[in-house]
C-alpha cells in the first residue's frame, strides 16, 4: 500500500522546506546551528503541518545522529528507559549519536518530562520536541531551560501552493505529471490554514476524484472533496486563547471589523458561542464599565438571546453586540478600583461598621446607639448628607471616573455631592 501524498512529499534536504525561511534561509539562526553541527537540545513550538516533525528529521540527516522518533501520546516512560539504554550502547559501541525527537512533548506531564533531564544534560541524547502549545505554560520549567526554542510560522498561502505545485509536478513521489487551476489551488491553499499536511491530504483527495490522469483539477472538484467542513480552530489549544485575545483587542481598539472577523473565525471555527459571550459581558465591565452603562446591558442581551434562538440565529445578536462594544467608550475605572478596594478591605476586615450606619433590630441595640445619628438623604437639603460610609481610620478615593462618555456626568454628580457635604471632591 502507498504510503500517502503528505508523507511522500517530505522535504528531502532543508533548502526544500517551504514557510520557514525565517529559520532555515542560509544565514539564518537554526541554518546557522545545523550547517556548525553544533545543535544542542531544542523545542519547536509551532501549529500542525508547519514542518516539526521534517525539520527534526533533516536536522539528524545533517548532522549525523540517529534520529529516534517518540510520541508521548502513545509512548510512555518506559520507552524513554528502552531509548536512553540504546543510545548508551550506542555510545560505547562508538556508534552514532542519538537524536530523540518527542513529538507532542506537552502531552507528558511535568514529572514525566524529568525523564529526559538526566539525558539532555549528560549529552547521551539531543532532545529536539515539538508542541502546538505555548512552552512556557505546557513544557516543565528545568526542562526548558534546557532547550533552545524555535517558533515555526504556519505557511503561507503562497508557500502551501508551492508545495501543492510540486506534488502536482512530481512523478516520482507526487501525483505528476498532473495540472489544475488556478482557483483549484486557491482553494486548497485557503482551506489548507497554514497547514501543508492537510493541504496535500485534500489535493490528494479531490485528485482521485477525476476520471483520469489527463484531467485538470479543477475548483469544482476540490469544492465536492471539501464540502465536509473541517474547522481549523482547536478549542483546546494556544489558537483558542489566540483568537479570542484578538477578538477582545479588536473591541477594546474600537475596531469593529476586525472584531466581527475575529467572531465569525471564532464561532466558523467551532467555538462555543456561550464562551464567547461570557468573554463579551465581562469585557462590558472591565473595559466599557460606566463610561456606557448600557454596553453591560447589550452584551447579556446577546448572551440571552443567543440562548434562546441558537445557531445561526443567535449568532447575530453576538455580531450586534460586538460592533456595539467596539463602537463604545471605554473605561476601566471601575475594574481598577475594584481590585484596588478589594486589597484594602482584606487589610482592614477587622475595621467595625460605624454605629451610625448599623441597623437597630433590636431594643438593645437601639440603646447601644446603632443608627443613632445615621442622617436619611431624602430628609437633608439637596438630598445630600454631611456623614462618613466608611470605618474610622479607612479612606481611599478608589474609583476616580474618567473624562469619557457617561463617567463624565458621574464626576460632576461626585463632585456637586461633595462640594454640599462641606468635604473635597471624590472626583
Amino acid at each position: 500500500m502507498r504510503a500517502p501524498l503528505a508523507w511522500r512529499m517530505r522535504p528531502q534536504s532543508l533548502d526544500e522546506v517551504d514557510g520557514q525561511e525565517a529559520l532555515l534561509a542560509r544565514g539564518a539562526p537554526l541554518r546557522r546551528m545545523i550547517d556548525s553541527g553544533r545543535i544542542g537540545s531544542l523545542l519547536f513550538w509551532g501549529p500542525p503541518g508547519c514542518g516539526k516533525t521534517t525539520i527534526a528529521r533533516l536536522i539528524a540527516q545533517h548532522t549525523a545522529l540517529e534520529f529516534v522518533p517518540f510520541s508521548a501520546v502513545t509512548d510512555g516512560v518506559a520507552r524513554v528507559r528502552e531509548i536512553v539504554a540504546e543510545a548508551t550502547a550506542r555510545t560505547r559501541q562508538g556508534g552514532l549519536g542519538t537524536l530523540l525527537f518527542v513529538d507532542e512533548i506537552h502531552r507528558f506531564n511535568r514529572g514525566q518530562q524529568d525523564a529526559f533531564l538526566p539525558h539532555v544534560e549528560s549529552g547521551l541524547i539531543t532532545l529536539v520536541g515539538a508542541t502546538t502549545e505555548n512552552p512556557s505554560f505546557e513544557v516543565n520549567a528545568a526542562l526548558l531551560s534546557r532547550l533552545r526554542v524555535f517558533v515555526l510560522q504556519p505557511l503561507s498561502v503562497a508557500a502551501i501552493t508551492r508545495v501543492l505545485e510540486r506534488a502536482l509536478a512530481d512523478s516520482e513521489r507526487g501525483l505528476g505529471p498532473r495540472t489544475a487551476a488556478p482557483d483549484a489551488l486557491a482553494l486548497l491553499s485557503a482551506h489548507a490554514a497554514g497547514d501543508a499536511r492537510r493541504a496535500l491530504t485534500a489535493l490528494e483527495a479531490s485528485v482521485a476524484l477525476l476520471p483520469d490522469a489527463t484531467s485538470e483539477l479543477t475548483a469544482a472538484a476540490v469544492a465536492e472533496t471539501l464540502a465536509a467542513k473541517l474547522p481549523t480552530h482547536d478549542k483546546g489549544g494556544d489558537q483558542h486563547y489566540d483568537l479570542i485575545s484578538a477578538f477582545i483587542k479588536s473591541m477594546r481598539g474600537h475596531d469593529p471589523q476586525a472584531a466581527l472577523y475575529w467572531l465569525a473565525r471564532l464561532l466558523g471555527g467551532g467555538e462555543d458561542p456561550r464562551f464567547v459571550a461570557r468573554r463579551m459581558v465581562r469585557f462590558a465591565s472591565e473595559d466599557i464599565g460606566l463610561a456606557d452603562p448600557a454596553a453591560l446591558a447589550q452584551a447579556q442581551a446577546a448572551a440571552d438571546a443567543y440562548r434562546l434562538l441558537g445557531s445561526p440565529e443567535g449568532e447575530l445578536a453576538l455580531a450586534q453586540a460586538a460592533v456595539y462594544l467596539a463602537t463604545a467608550p471605554k473605561s476601566n475605572r471601575v475594574y481598577v478600583a475594584w481590585g484596588e478596594v478589594q486589597r484594602d478591605a482584606e487589610r482592614t476586615m477587622a475595621a467595625p461598621v460605624p454605629l451610625h450606619l448599623r441597623n437597630a433590630a433590636t431594643g438593645l441595640m437601639a440603646s447601644l446607639g446603632y443608627g443613632a445619628a445615621y442622617q436619611y438623604p431624602p430628609d437633608q437639603p439637596d438630598g445630600v448628607a454631611d456623614q462618613t460610609y466608611l470605618p474610622d481610620h479607612v479612606s481611599g478615593t478608589w474609583y476616580v471616573p474618567g473624562p469619557i462618555g457617561y463617567e463624565k456626568d458621574v464626576a460632576k454628580r461626585l463632585a456637586w455631592w461633595a462640594a454640599r457635604r462641606g468635604g473635597a471632591s471624590d472626583a
